[in-house]
């Protein structure tokens, strides 16, 4: 009698201890998951105040370089397609993280354009709002590679957790699923050609 209770309180440590196990590795997942949602959160809050500065700087410089409409709407519209393209952040996929990335890029690169006409306009050069402006939106741009620095560290954390033995078997169980970095555009890695 005394070696039946011996072993069933056996098996019941074994089993409460799998499932405090597994409790705690599908909380750590959660958790690391919410912090990926998290990041995120504040990669589209940093895109959305660069979004909400570009009317104004459109119209400081529709103000100076009305000749130069074609700049000025292509800003726009590229403005309109990146603040059109949401992702979910419960489902962070690479496609879904890539086609954010492709949509951001056409508006930086777009606005790009339109900073350099500054440099043909001495009184858009010299005007307070633009200068201002200007600034914001590069400290933006700094918050925006912090953002996606920090979006992209949570990832790795993420997705590391997930694919760890034993803890993959969790994952797999719960569905769990890998999410997508921000990368690096095709051709970053080569230095622009500089003419003067």
């Amino acid at each position: 009698m005394k070696k039946g209770l011996v072993t069933l309180i056996v098996v019941a440590v074994v089993v409460l201890g799998g499932f405090i196990w597994i409790k705690n590795v599908y909380n750590r997942m959660v958790t690391s998951d919410e912090h990926v949602q998290s990041s995120w959160s504040q990669v589209e809050n940093v895109y959305q105040r660069r979004a909400d500065l570009i009317p104004n700087l459109v119209a400081t410089v529709k103000g100076y370089a009305a000749h130069e409409s074609e700049t000025l709407e292509a800003v726009v519209a590229a403005r309109a397609k990146a603040t059109q393209v949401t992702v979910d952040p419960s489902d962070l996929t690479p496609e879904a993280v890539a086609g954010f990335n492709e949509a951001q890029s056409e508006l930086s690169a777009a606005l790009g354009r339109l900073l350099l006409i500054q440099e043909n306009y001495p009184d858009l050069k010299a005007n307070q709002n633009f200068l201002e402006l200007q600034a914001q939106l590069e400290g933006t741009e700094n918050r925006i590679a912090t953002e996606r620095m920090k979006f992209n560290d949570a990832v790795k954390a993420f997705n590391t957790s997930i694919r760890r033995f034993p803890d993959n078997i969790i994952a797999s169980v719960f569905g769990f699923e890998k999410k997508g970095y921000f990368e690096a555009k095709a051709g970053a890695d080569v230095a622009p050609v500089v003419e003067f």
